[in-house]
């Protein structure tokens, strides 16, 4: 297997999230250019957090036009593994790959931090070596998390149980205090219509390995690799 890191100008976490698939996960990793619409024959995408193309206009509003985006587009539309982090899901939302929108935090500044989030389903290729419930640690850095998205499509995403994790409390309480960024009921992370897509604002590049403070988020690097090699 083979997992491809997206680089835009103004990437800033591509080395973050090539470091772990590489050298803490022991996987095949390669960097895919944003000019290039060659996945180089990828079995799983990340689209790392930074300030795609500066965050002009609004975040990933340009980044959804790049010749590789629209690779990653076919991709993820034909079943493959796509995981969008911090300007990652930002793109992705942009690119039609997931529903809703991210907003200027509530509080109007830009956030780093650590946070909790709660596990909402394990029922994905991102989250099954995971329990329901299971609370995980991870920091967030952006200005741009606060999730949104309307009513019909709230309810469609509690209905198929694609909301993914929400920020809570070390105990795993959802809390307005635990809410970082003013992001509708808590939403951290949600997943596409065909569960292959996952999008969430916290950094689990940055939290899997110990020295970092947590190594909570390789939890999700390895369901992925656990779900590559069942499919294999």
């Amino acid at each position: 297997m083979k997992f491809g890191v997206l680089v835009f100008p103004g990437s800033n976490c591509d080395h973050d999230t090539h470091h772990v698939v590489d050298a803490i996960a022991g996987q095949p990793v390669t960097y895919l250019w944003h000019a290039s619409a060659d996945l180089q024959g990828c079995d799983a995408i990340l689209v790392p957090g930074g300030f795609a193309y500066g965050d002009y206009l609004r975040t990933g509003a340009i980044a959804k036009f790049a010749p590789v985006m629209q690779s990653v587009s076919k991709f993820a539309r034909n079943g493959g593994l796509v995981l969008g982090i911090c300007n990652g899901f930002q793109i992705l939302c942009e690119a039609g790959l997931l529903p809703g929108a991210l907003m200027r935090n509530a509080g109007q500044n830009y956030i780093c931090k650590q946070t909790f989030l709660r596990t909402e389903t394990a029922d994905s290729p991102f989250t099954h070596g995971l329990s329901r419930g299971q609370v995980l640690q991870m920091p967030i850095g952006h200005m741009d998390g606060n999730y949104f998205c309307d009513a019909e499509t709230l309810a469609k995403l509690k209905a198929e149980d694609r909301i993914a994790f929400r920020y809570a409390t070390p105990e795993g309480e959802i809390t307005p205090a635990a809410n970082p960024n003013g992001s509708l009921e808590n939403i951290a992370g949600i997943l596409s219509e065909g569960r292959n897509v996952l999008g969430l604002m916290p950094h689990p590049d940055r939290s899997s390995e110990r020295l970092l403070g947590s190594a909570d988020g390789l939890l999700l690097f390895q369901s992925m690799v656990q779900s590559l090699v069942a499919a294999q």
